[in-house]
């Protein structure tokens, strides 16, 4: 079965962003008004396991292993079957 994943990497809170940092500087400049400006990459991994649940579990191996660094990042993993 083909599977759809999107994982979607954050700093965790109280780690500095220098990217966000920057981009709601240049946003004031522009005349937007912001609290704060995070930011976060996307990815999206096509893969075939042999359920959604075995999909599941290789997207969070990959988190834990590569994607993600687990002591500066949160990940959320959204997963879809396709057809």
């Amino acid at each position: 079965m083909l599977y759809q994943a999107e994982v979607t990497i954050e700093l965790k809170a109280g780690m500095l962003d220098p990217e966000g940092t920057t981009i709601k500087r240049a946003l004031e400049h522009l005349g937007y008004e912001t609290d704060n400006v995070r930011t976060a990459k996307k990815y999206t991994i096509s893969l075939q396991a042999g359920n959604i649940h075995e999909a599941r579990e290789n997207v969070e191996e990959m988190c834990q292993k590569l994607i993600a660094n687990p002591i500066i990042h949160n990940y959320e993993i959204s997963l879809r079957e396709m057809e």
